[in-house]
């Protein structure tokens, strides 16, 4: 199995709700509830036939949300969705262990409209 898995790049994604609420630079203030979703990838699989252990990244997830739940987005020095999902990106990178990493993260409100931040590797 491993010599056929190491051939394609496989993803896997873990999600958490998450609802905030931001103030926009003219000051009017806007909620949402969101499913945040973590998207990794790899080429082929680790020993365990996974991309990585998913309880550990949805651990760091729920650690980096746990500071935002009921509070304004703002208090925590981030200014709107994109820059949470920047924060997002940029701390759990710090967990991944290569050769996983980091893809994309998305923002899911509840019309399934989605924000998407996809780590770049330039």
């Amino acid at each position: 199995m491993k010599e056929t898995s190491d051939k394609y790049k496989f993803e896997a994604a873990v999600q958490r709700p998450l609802s905030i609420v931001f103030r926009h630079p003219n000051g009017a203030w806007e909620g949402h509830d969101y499913l945040i979703e973590v998207v990794t990838e790899r080429q082929g699989l680790d020993s365990f036939d996974v991309v990585m252990d998913f309880r550990e990244l949805e651990s760091h997830l729920d650690a980096l949300l746990d500071p935002f739940r009921g509070k304004l987005l703002s208090d925590s020095g981030i200014n709107d969705p994109i820059e949470l999902a920047q924060h997002l990106a940029r701390e759990l990178e710090k967990q991944v262990p290569p050769p996983a990493q980091i893809k994309e993260i998305n923002l899911i409100d509840g019309h399934q409209q989605r924000l998407t931040y996809r780590v770049g590797r330039g």
